[in-house]
Parts: C-alpha cells; sequence; structure tokens
C-alpha cells in the first residue's frame, strides 16, 4: 500500500514539474504580449505631434467658423496629432496663449495673429525651446527665420481685385462708406490699403466716413445708419467682410435705401459665405471677394513634410482667390465657394 501511494505521488510530482516547465519564465513573453516602455516586446504605437492653434474667435464670421471647423476636423488623435485650441480678437490675450503652449512643450505652434505687430519676442521664444511655428490665415511683421512657413491668402491682392472691379462700374463719382474690420490685421490692412490708395489718387473718389465695426454686423448697421442721420450723401458701401455687409444692408432697409444691382448703393463684402453668394445672385448684393478658409490640410501637409525632414519648397505659400460680380455669378459659383 505504501509503495502504491508513493508511487501515485512520484506521478503527480513528475506531472507538476512538466506543467511549470511549459509555463513562461520570468522574462519570457506570451505571444503577442507587450512590456513596459522602452521593452522590445511594446506594442508600437506612434506618438501624438502636438500642437497649439492660436485662432481669432470663431463666432466673428462665417469664415472664421469654417475656418475653425476645418482645422478641428483636421487636428484629431486619429490623424496623428494631440491639439489644443485657444481663440482671441486681443493680440495681447493671443501672446500670452502662445507663451503658455511653449511652456507646455508643444511641438508646432500654429498661429493666426490677431495684429501683424509684437510677435518677435514669442516667436524667438519658441525658436529657442525648438517649437515649430508656422502662421496661418494672416501673416506677422517678423522675420521669416522665426517661423517655418505661412499659409495665407493675398490680403493686398483681396483688396486691389475689389477696387479695380469698383473701378468698373464708371461711376461719375464714388461716396464710399468704408466699413473696416479689426484695425491692424492683415485683412482690413489689405483691403483697406487699396481702396485708400484709390481715393488718394482719383479726386472723384471720396470717403464719406471710415470706421471699424471689428466685423460685426450690428456695428455695422449702426455705422451706416449715423451716416443716414445725418443725411450724407454716399453710393457705395466697402464692408471688409459679408457680416458688416450684413449689417450695413439692414440699415439701408431700415430707410428704403435701395441696394444691389441697378439700384442706389452699390454694396461690396469679402469672405463668400454662401448666404451672402446668395444674396449676390439674388442682384440685392453687387460684388463678394473671396478669402479661403481651407487651410487645414496645407498646414498638414507642411507639418507632415517637417516630421520627415524635408526642405519645404516654398516658405509662403498663396492661395488662389475670386472676386465675383452680381452679373455673372452662377449656382455652380454659389455651391463650389459658398462657405
Amino acid at each position: 500500500m505504501k509503495k502504491k501511494l508513493l508511487a501515485t505521488l512520484l506521478v503527480a510530482t513528475m506531472a507538476m514539474t512538466q506543467l511549470v516547465g511549459c509555463g513562461p519564465k520570468a522574462g519570457d513573453k506570451k505571444e503577442g504580449a507587450t512590456t513596459g516602455a522602452g521593452g522590445s516586446g511594446e506594442a508600437k504605437t506612434e506618438k501624438l505631434i502636438k500642437v497649439g492653434i492660436i485662432n481669432n474667435d470663431p463666432n466673428e464670421s462665417g469664415y472664421r467658423t469654417a475656418n475653425d471647423k476645418d482645422l478641428k476636423e483636421m487636428f484629431t488623435k486619429e490623424n496623428g496629432y494631440e491639439a489644443k485650441f485657444s481663440y482671441s480678437l486681443k493680440n495681447e490675450e493671443q501672446i500670452n496663449y502662445a507663451q503658455t503652449m511653449i511652456q507646455d512643450g508643444v511641438d508646432y505652434l500654429l498661429l493666426s495673429a490677431a495684429d501683424t505687430a509684437g510677435w518677435d519676442t514669442v516667436l524667438q521664444d519658441a525658436q529657442r525651446e525648438g517649437v515649430k511655428v508656422i502662421l496661418f490665415d494672416r501673416t506677422v511683421d517678423a522675420d521669416e527665420s522665426l517661423y517655418e512657413a505661412s499659409v495665407v491668402s493675398d490680403m493686398n491682392k483681396e483688396g486691389e481685385t475689389a477696387v479695380e472691379w469698383l473701378k468698373g462700374q464708371n461711376l461719375s463719382e464714388y461716396n464710399v462708406i468704408h466699413i473696416q474690420g479689426v484695425m491692424g490685421t492683415a485683412a482690413q490692412q489689405g483691403r483697406s490699403g487699396a481702396l485708400q490708395k484709390q481715393v488718394d489718387a482719383e479726386s472723384s473718389w471720396n470717403i464719406v466716413t471710415q470706421q471699424t465695426a471689428e466685423w460685426n454686423a450690428e456695428k455695422a448697421q449702426q455705422i451706416v445708419q449715423s451716416v443716414i442721420d445725418a443725411k450724407d450723401k454716399f453710393n457705395v458701401i466697402y464692408a471688409e467682410n459679408d457680416d458688416m455687409a450684413k449689417g450695413a444692408v439692414a440699415a439701408l432697409d431700415k430707410a428704403n435705401i435701395s441696394h444691389g444691382v441697378g439700384k442706389d448703393v452699390i454694396v461690396m463684402g469679402f469672405d463668400c459665405n454662401k448666404w451672402a453668394l446668395e444674396e449676390l445672385k439674388a442682384q440685392n448684393w453687387n460684388y463678394d471677394g473671396q478669402c479661403n478658409p481651407f487651410q487645414a490640410s496645407y498646414l498638414d501637409d507642411i507639418i507632415k513634410k517637417l516630421e520627415n525632414g524635408e526642405t519645404l519648397e516654398q516658405k509662403t505659400i498663396i492661395m488662389e482667390e475670386k472676386g465675383f460680380d452680381a452679373t455673372t455669378i452662377t449656382d455652380d459659383d454659389v455651391n463650389k465657394y459658398g462657405i
């Protein structure tokens, strides 16, 4: 009986030894398992690229809303990015956001500056910390060595195209209500500059009033209403974005002043919101200048090239843009270019 019990124990011991021998030893890895960070068996996961994106208020206009939406759809974890967004129409607030993002260790700082001036120190700090800066939508007054690239509209050309169109209307006299955007922005400077140059050159061109409505429809309506109340003569509204043109038209409608093709007042806007192009097609407005908000794919392409160690062919990438006339705009234009 003792011998039989001893034999049974011996068989069990051998079976246990075989089981232990088939299990993983210390340091062995099961198939498909991963080790901790730095281990040779670690499942490879791509490191997210950290981007800090500083933009203007997305509610300032339809253009900015479309621009912000385009950026948010591109800079996602699914596309390999960890993105933080900050917004302001004030330069000093944007500069504070930029400093915080640099301290947080972003890889790239994407910037649409509220004002062209005042960015040298921040860009120098970014360069010192190894943060690559890419400008979008707007330029800054800083040495080109302080940023990698810029994706921009040619705001000067936008203004020149609009003013050339207005010259082509061959009015005997131009009495213009000039409604400006946020002062100091590249869009304001480009669109204002072309008009001011023409006014300075031609005695038949007059500025009735020139005020900023800061891209805001209500403020634009107040500006036009004040001109109407003062009974000043005008026949052109040159508004530097669609929302301000919309506000201006509200004041005209309230005063029963006709506007659009063949009417008392020429209405001009910028940005090509779809609803604005519909106003153009209905000939309630006369002209709308395009400003392309879809810059995210350009920015993504630049970042990918820099990540791959490639040299960028262009420092400044200028997007092609159009100007639309109420007498020639088509449904296809509205659907293709409306934002």
